[in-house]
């Protein structure tokens, strides 16, 4: 990399995909929070949407340190595609099916994994960038691999749903 790494084109690009990648999450989760608000579900999805939405404002705040601009049509665009997402079938025609919720809890784990390798590519990058924090970036590590593991116990509650639904 030729230059201070803030100024490099590609690691804009880089941070601006991630900032899509994490509006999409926030809005997949929050809208799976409302849709389980009364189920056992609910309560876990609002606390992990709450966390997503605290990394992706981490993430602007990373970016604005580092002069690097936000690029709002992706954002607007990863916006949108989490709306058109819900339009896809789901074996049922009138509601939510188990299906959706194993589908979408597996959306969220891809994307908390995209997340974590984020971070630790910014790890890599913080001994030759020194408006980066290590020891924050640490912590953001952390929270992700914490977040990996609630992603799996709630997929592992679905899918035994998603079975129970499929016996009756």
């Amino acid at each position: 990399m030729g230059g201070p790494l803030a100024e490099s084109r590609m690691v804009a690009v880089y941070l601006n995909d991630h900032v899509a990648g994490a509006t999409a999450g926030v809005e997949l989760c929050r809208s799976m929070a409302r849709a389980h608000r009364r189920s056992d579900l609910g309560g876990d999805l609002k606390n992990l949407a709450a966390e997503i939405s605290l990394d992706r404002q981490a993430l602007l705040r990373l970016m604005n340190s580092l002069g690097v601009p936000v690029r709002r049509y992706k954002v607007y665009a990863a916006w949108a595609g989490e709306k058109a997402r819900r339009l896809k079938p789901n074996g049922r025609v009138l509601r939510r099916s188990a299906l959706s919720t194993v589908v979408e809890l597996e959306a969220l784990r891809l994307g908390v994994e995209g997340k974590t390798l984020l971070w630790r590519t910014l790890l890599n990058w913080a001994p030759r960038e020194p408006r980066l924090d290590a020891r924050r970036l640490h912590e953001l590590l952390d929270g992700a691999r914490q977040q990996t593991e609630a992603l799996d116990v709630l997929h592992t509650r679905a899918t035994r749903t998603l079975l129970a639904c499929r016996r009756t």
